[in-house]
């Protein structure tokens, strides 16, 4: 549903995935859902539904929720509005006769849409049979050209996307030219569902979410803390080697902190409310930022001393709607790993170019490919002048052609303070994910008074650089499982190796080889429930462990172990030392 003056009726689709012809035929399919919903159900008030990056959707008002049993009907009906062959028909009208139409029909959704037409502008209809929508287009010439679709599945959805509007409910399907494109979508969507953090969460015993302490609040178990510890501690030796200083804030500070930075104003809707201390309201820290800059501020800085890169795995709390909240990928606490760079604008390039290398790095060893997109000044609200944006948009720019980085350009999709670059992760199922940002701050050392002494012996302003690589740890985590399916390489896993005594004779051998293995410094875990040996190697290969090995009397004779690789099967028999040594290089390597 989609409304526009007479000389927009049918604009030019630009940038939607799988181009104009996959918009026009799933924006048909909406349509036709619609139909089948309006005429399956009768008193059902409909409001928008657009084409999405993954097919369609209609928003409804319904009093009773849409079944599974609702959905099987719904789509029969649409595929026999598709055998009818209904034309697409546009017309046009005035803004008050469309208004008495819809108004007449009880339609409130479309007169909302309606009162956002400039007075005097046409409203632009399409009708197949019986439905007629406010819409601009395009479409296909009928039904029976849409091709293929599914209907996939209902969620709830907040009229306008407002919390504090009722809740809709809204109907998702996707549309094809082709079967065989409609399947191999399909299976890309079964995949991801056996891929699933929140599942293989639970599965794995890596994390848990508890509705006693909040929704968005991750509790990280054994085995998924000892996940984040590697990946923090991978993080950590990184940034020292390369020239990063760890530091630590506190989780909550005075509200006057965030005045000053100009939080509360621009942000409060995403902070939580202030608790009293000592009568002084504080907050609960929504950005590391502040109090990076407050270690900065504790004493002056020559240009000798610049730049200086403050590192810290900071954990911060911001408010999101329970409706969008979803396991660990958007959550109301997580852990940045956030550093800020304080450098002169001489420096500035450079320092960029140095994150670009760190990210490469750090990204190609979880085994991914990404995406920069170089984000410039909104076109409205932004901060600062011409010629700061102009060189600080450059600097970023200079960056990624000297790194050889391809990139593609956001105009106007800069922060209101700075431009920035964004980078999106692809996945093992090719979906993108936004997770590193890089972005020169022209706010901040105004507004904190952030100055270093130059040569000439007078304060200068410095220039800031926020960056997260990883993002979030919660959200980087929560991909990461998806992008593995859970299978963690060696150097991850959270145990590396399950030791299963093939009866209880071979229980002394096994723990002497669990414990060699441990000094070793192997993640290793000792099977000695009484359960036989293929249970155990099942039970092994459903929690995704890396090696099992097997140790029995003939093994604990000759003083080896029969090692079984997840996904290569059994292995030959080698030494304990062996293994030992085959693991640790996998750890080392980060193979």
């Amino acid at each position: 549903m989609s409304m526009a003056p007479a000389d927009s009726t049918r604009p030019e689709v630009v940038n939607y995935p799988g181009g104009e012809a996959l918009y026009r035929l799933r924006h048909s399919a909406a349509h036709v859902l619609a139909t089948a919903v309006v005429e399956l159900f009768p008193g059902v008030r409909v409001a928008g539904g657009p084409p999405i990056e993954t097919g369609f959707y209609y928003d409804f008002a319904r009093e009773e929720p849409f079944t599974p049993e609702d959905l099987v009907r719904i789509e029969a009906r649409m595929r026999e509005i598709v055998a009818e062959d209904q034309p697409f028909e546009y017309s046009e009208a005035t803004r008050e006769e469309a208004e008495a139409r819809f108004s007449a029909a009880g339609e409130k959704y479309k007169l909302y849409f309606i009162t956002q037409i400039p007075p005097g502008s046409k409203v632009t209809y399409y009708r197949n049979g019986p439905f007629l929508d406010l819409c601009r287009g395009p479409h296909v010439a009928s039904t029976g050209r849409i091709g293929v679709f599914k209907l996939t599945h209902v969620a709830g959805a907040y009229w306008l996307g407002h919390e504090r509007n009722e809740m809709l409910q809204r109907i998702y399907g996707t549309a094809f030219a082709t079967q065989v494109e409609l399947d191999a979508y399909l299976e890309r969507i079964a995949e991801s569902l056996r891929r699933d953090h929140r599942r293989l969460g639970r599965e794995l015993d890596l994390f848990s979410v508890h509705e006693e302490v909040g929704s968005g609040l991750i509790h990280w178990h054994p085995k998924g803390g000892m996940l984040r510890h590697l990946i923090e501690q991978f993080w950590k030796d990184e940034h020292l080697r390369r020239g990063y200083q760890l530091v630590f804030t506190p989780h909550i500070a005075s509200e006057k902190l965030y005045e000053i930075s100009g939080h509360l104003q621009n942000y409060a809707d995403l902070m939580y409310a202030p608790m009293d201390i000592d009568g002084q309201p504080y907050r609960v820290k929504p950005m590391n930022c502040p109090g990076h800059i407050m270690i900065y501020q504790t004493r002056k800085h020559s240009y000798r001393e610049l730049p200086l890169r403050y590192a810290e795995l900071g954990t911060v709390y911001r408010y999101e709607r329970s409706g969008v909240l979803h396991g660990m990928e958007r959550v109301r606490g997580f852990t940045q790993d956030d550093s800020h760079i304080f450098c002169t604008r001489e420096q500035l390039a450079d320092e960029v170019e140095g994150i670009l290398d760190l990210m490469d790095f750090l990204l190609r060893a979880f085994g991914y490919e990404y995406v920069c997109y170089l984000a410039t000044r909104p076109k409205e609200k932004f901060l600062g002048t011409e010629e700061e944006w102009v060189f600080a948009t450059e600097a970023l720019r200079q960056a990624l052609e000297r790194r050889g980085l391809p990139y593609e350009l956001d105009e106007g999709g800069g922060a209101f303070y700075a431009p920035k670059i964004d980078v999106k992760l692809r996945d093992a199922l090719g979906r993108e994910w936004q997770c590193p940002t890089i972005q020169v701050d022209l706010n901040l050392p105004k507004r904190f008074g952030v100055v270093y002494t130059g040569p000439d012996g007078q304060d200068h302003e410095v220039v800031m650089l926020h960056r997260a690589l990883y993002g979030s740890l919660e959200r980087f985590v929560g991909i990461y499982i998806e992008h593995t399916g859970g299978e963690f390489p060696v150097w991850l896993a959270p145990t590396q190796a399950v030791i299963i005594p093939a009866n209880p004779k071979a229980f002394e051998y096994a723990q002497d080889t669990a414990r060699l293995l441990k000094e070793g410094g192997v993640r290793v875990e000792l099977d000695l429930r009484d359960e036989k040996m293929g249970a155990k190697i099942r039970d092994a290969e459903l929690l995704k462990i890396p090696y099992m090995v097997v140790v029995g009397p003939r093994e604990a004779e000759a003083g080896t172990v029969a090692p079984r690789r997840k996904g290569a099967g059994q292995l030959e028999a080698m030494t304990r030392q062996a293994f030992l040594e085959r693991v640790q290089r996998e750890t080392r390597e980060r193979e």
